[in-house]
């Protein structure tokens, strides 16, 4: 024989193990890594005491202004999320939840992931230098490029270590800076033949950027509307597809002529 319970203490008993579910999965860790603002560098400076930049083989020119690579910050492979940390983070414009398998290869180590990072920026490093001499004329034969920058991994730094190379030679090729003597800030994968790619976190980057001084952003084209929706108040957003690109806007920057947008 069943007994009849009432519709409210019904509705209660279906809602103990979705309650018991949520409240299991508020203490349980997420598969999610969130991402902040991070550092920024200026490719034509001295980091931790030492000339991110050193040339060899040619003059190398006095350089006014700065070219700031940019970064993001994010939590620790191993580290857990929870679902306070993610609600949190979603509804801030100065932070990202980003799938944790998008920013730390599955299955790696965090020496494994070091040292993949590591290893990205030393393919970087090459392809900028490819790309500033080849847009130059130059051979590596005669003039030798050494970059360092210390702690900082990945390839999203290749665009401006190689506009930091082409200002310290050639500067805008009319004896001014490339730079305009602005803080320009900026991201971008670069390939030897000087084609850039996009690179993730341009919405942090921009901030990061804006924060340390920068008032012009190099954009990725593919990257632009990444970028719009937190653009700090006073930012522009020049998005380029090549060095060509890159070097030509900051000229035209220069000279006050009229220069794309994203």
């Amino acid at each position: 024989m069943l007994s009849r319970i009432s519709r409210a203490r019904a509705l209660l008993l279906c809602a103990l193990p979705v309650l018991a579910l949520l409240a299991a999965a508020g203490f349980a860790p997420l598969p999610y890594t969130i991402a902040l603002p991070g550092s920024t560098a200026d490719v034509l400076g001295v980091d931790k005491g030492r000339q991110v930049i050193t040339i060899t083989g040619a003059p190398v020119r006095e350089t006014t202004g700065q070219l700031r690579m940019t970064t993001i910050v994010a939590t620790a492979p191993g580290a857990d999320i929870g679902l306070d940390e993610v609600a949190r983070a979603w509804f801030r414009t100065d932070q990202a939840v980003l799938p944790h398998d998008s920013v730390y290869p599955a299955g790696k180590t965090n020496q494994e992931i070091e040292k993949r990072n590591l290893g990205q920026m030393r393919a970087s490093q090459d392809s900028a230098v490819a790309a500033a001499l080849g847009y130059l004329g130059r051979s590596d034969k005669d003039v030798q490029v050494k970059l360092h920058l210390a702690d900082i991994g990945g390839p999203s730094a290749g665009l401006l270590f190689s506009l930091g190379v082409i200002d310290k030679l050639a500067g805008d090729g009319e004896g001014g800076d490339l730079t305009g003597g602005k803080v320009v800030a900026g991201t971008g994968t670069i390939t030897p033949d000087g084609t850039v790619g996009p690179v993730g976190g341009v919405a942090l980057k921009t901030q990061a950027a804006a924060r340390d001084g920068a008032t012009v952003f190099l954009v990725p084209r593919a990257e632009c509307d990444d970028a719009l929706a937190t653009r700090p108040d006073g930012m522009r957003l020049v998005p380029v597809t090549t060095l060509k690109d890159a070097v030509a806007s900051l000229k035209a920057l220069g000279d006050g002529a009229r220069v794309p947008s994203c």
